[in-house]
């Protein structure tokens, strides 16, 4: 594949979501497609045209604008083999392991189950980022709808074995819940409150933060570290994990 430097642009839809663009050589990839209308004024204002939309699960916040942006832009669909009975038509399927190329780019396929089975992510070297869904979020992690803590948790170490400096690029702005959490249970962190601080300021996005970031300050993949505080060292790693979010899901 010719060697490129990639844009990557965040477009905001719905009231949470976010859906992510990358440009390069020419061709376009969208991951996730929440709504259309921002989704296509964002091609629009750069004068790209949309070569493949690139799926990580089923949730209609993440699926719903599909058939438009396609009737639009004729674009590509690709998603979960595993998935395909309950995603839209699609026209290539992937399964976790595969490595693909998306509008020029390669791209690894992540198996990221936990908050639905079939969740998948996608790794972009060349870009440095990996478009998560609602696995591995902005200083937190998806519910677990259909999978189980073990599942997460496996999935979120695939995500965290990723260079540092891979932007991780997650479904929802979160970061006031998320951040008021993380705090409650890792109060001692001065990167994790800098960090808030900072969002709340405006001064840095909620999301794409690099890995590096969310490995310094995302209370689930500090599980680890934080297991002596929940009254659990010594236990396994994913024990602290399921704690977490347990607490997380009743705060």
């Amino acid at each position: 594949m010719p060697m490129t430097t990639p844009q990557l642009v965040t477009v905001r839809c719905l009231t949470d979501n976010y859906a992510y663009l990358v440009h390069a050589g020419g061709k376009t990839v969208l991951f996730d497609a929440p709504e259309a209308a921002p989704i296509l004024a964002a091609l629009k204002e750069r004068g790209w045209t949309l070569d493949v939309i690139a799926l990580t699960h089923h949730h209609d916040d993440h699926i719903q604008a599909v058939a438009e942006i396609v009737a639009a832009t004729g674009a590509e669909v690709v998603g979960a083999a595993a998935d395909t009975h309950r995603l839209p038509k699609l026209d290539r399927t992937v399964a976790p392991g595969d490595r693909i190329e998306l509008a020029g780019l390669e791209a690894q396929v992540i198996d990221a189950g936990g908050h639905t089975r079939g969740h998948i992510a996608y790794y972009l070297p060349q870009a440095q980022m990996v478009a998560t869904g609602d696995s591995l979020m902005a200083l937190g992690c998806g519910r677990l709808f259909e999978g189980d803590a073990p599942m997460m948790w496996a999935s979120l170490q695939r995500l965290a074995a990723l260079p540092p400096q891979t932007l991780v690029c997650s479904g929802h702005d979160y970061c006031a819940g998320n951040g008021a959490f993380a705090l409650s249970v890792d109060a001692d962190n001065s990167a994790l409150r800098t960090r808030i601080d900072a969002v709340a300021a405006g001064q840095k996005p909620c999301a794409p933060q690099s890995l590096a970031v969310e490995l310094a300050t995302n209370p689930f993949l500090r599980a680890a570290a934080l297991a002596p505080s929940l009254g659990l060292e010594g236990h396994p790693e994913v024990d602290a994990f399921a704690r977490l979010r347990s607490m997380k899901d009743r705060s």
